[in-house]
């Protein structure tokens, strides 16, 4: 099989690539230039696109000796996931970039390219695994090391992504062997540290790159009842779930510490509430996509809009909650993908990606659009 490797710099991409080529696969190493201005060196464990990143897979991948590419898609990110995320804060979402650089950038723009190429599939470091089912389809699942697992971010991948997919660190139990496996396998990243964050914000203020970006726009902090409590200069800074940095002029009756519950930039307003209007009783979204065979193909339901069980996770860190899914469309023939979780989901915001498990397996997601309060405004 021919494979393309990506190669981001980092100790599992490396690790990837060494198991694709030991298990005798045609290899061939690619970094993506995905930073118009590239830095030189990394701050630590930020950053994104440096040339020490690239110099790093280009040590790596001579170790391996497979060939070794850099390609620039610096133009299709900036697009598809910097224009994006500051338009989705903008529009008072909190979006996922990462979910987008899975989505459109690693198993759509490379993927589209690799198999122009003439290559059977790209390999990624991410810890996920592929399986197949009794009719020969392709399934995504949980890795093996749950305090690693991937899947989350993964979630946007269709059946035709699947297919031409590679996870080779799938089935590794923990971290800490990648790490000890690339020391002996003389890789010079075994101990470079992990990246978070947010990689196109290297100095991690999302609060003042935004304002940069967005510009700033007074308006007013509000309770659940419109009763003006505060003042902000930019909505954009806000996010659901968010209590430090309000500074309200107004304290609330039980003297509680209050939350922002709504961010409404084409009105300027936030409001805030109590911690406990954080709960939400339902999620639903338009923009939503099946990992594989649909839940009519896979056997859940007996028709489309049948509800099914399943468990829900609304971050890549966060713990999954049973619930119960179906793909409901309203009057005018619109579908959207409706999720109720068995208990309440904690401080869930517009743009956040809802991805659907079926036992390990990742059987959907959904950008969300709504949210239901489990709390009504005048408890």
């Amino acid at each position: 099989m021919r494979v393309l490797a990506a190669m981001s710099g980092g100790v599992d991409s490396a690790v990837a690539a060494a198991r694709a080529v030991e298990a005798g696969h045609d290899v061939v190493g690619v970094h993506l230039a995905l930073s118009r201005m590239p830095g030189t060196l990394r701050t630590g464990s930020r950053g994104c696109c440096t040339i020490e990143d690239s110099m790093d897979a280009q040590r790596a991948a001579n170790v391996l000796g497979i060939p070794y590419y850099v390609w620039d898609f610096s133009e299709r990110f900036k697009a598809d996931v910097v224009d994006d995320f500051i338009a989705e804060y903008a529009a008072g979402r909190t979006p996922n970039p990462c979910m987008r650089c899975n989505e459109r950038i690693k198993f759509a723009a490379l993927l589209e390219k690799a198999l122009a190429l003439g290559f059977d599939a790209v390999a990624t470091g991410h810890y996920a695994k592929i399986t197949t089912d009794a009719a020969g389809r392709r399934e995504l699942h949980r890795a093996s090391a749950e305090a690693k697992d991937q899947s989350y971010v993964l979630g946007v991948l269709t059946a035709e992504q699947l297919a031409h997919a590679y996870f080779p660190l799938g089935d590794t139990p923990s971290k800490q062997l990648v790490r000890e496996e690339a020391a002996r396998r003389g890789l010079s990243v075994a101990q470079k540290p992990d990246s978070y964050d947010i990689c196109f914000i290297s100095d991690g203020d999302t609060r003042g790159w935004l304002a940069e970006k967005v510009g700033t726009a007074p308006g007013d902090i509000v309770d659940r009842t419109g009763a003006v409590v505060g003042a902000h200069e930019g909505a954009h800074a806000y996010t659901v779930g968010q209590r430090r940095g309000l500074r309200l002029g107004t304290p609330a009756a039980d003297g509680k510490p209050r939350f922002v519950l709504e961010v409404r930039p084409k009105e300027r307003t936030v409001v805030v509430g109590p911690k406990e209007a954080l709960a939400v009783a339902g999620i639903a979204g338009a923009r939503f996509s099946w990992a594989g065979a649909d839940p009519v193909a896979s056997g859940l339901v007996a028709a489309e809009g049948d509800a099914f069980d399943c468990e829900v996770q609304i971050r890549a860190h966060a713990d999954p909650v049973p619930a119960v899914a179906r793909v409901a469309t309203d009057a005018a023939g619109s579908a959207e993908f409706v999720i109720t979780p068995e208990t309440p989901l904690d401080g869930v915001a517009p743009g956040q990606t809802a991805v659907v498990y079926v036992g390990t397996r990742v059987l959907g997601q959904c950008t969300i659009d709504r949210t239901v309060s489990a709390v009504p405004v005048d408890a």
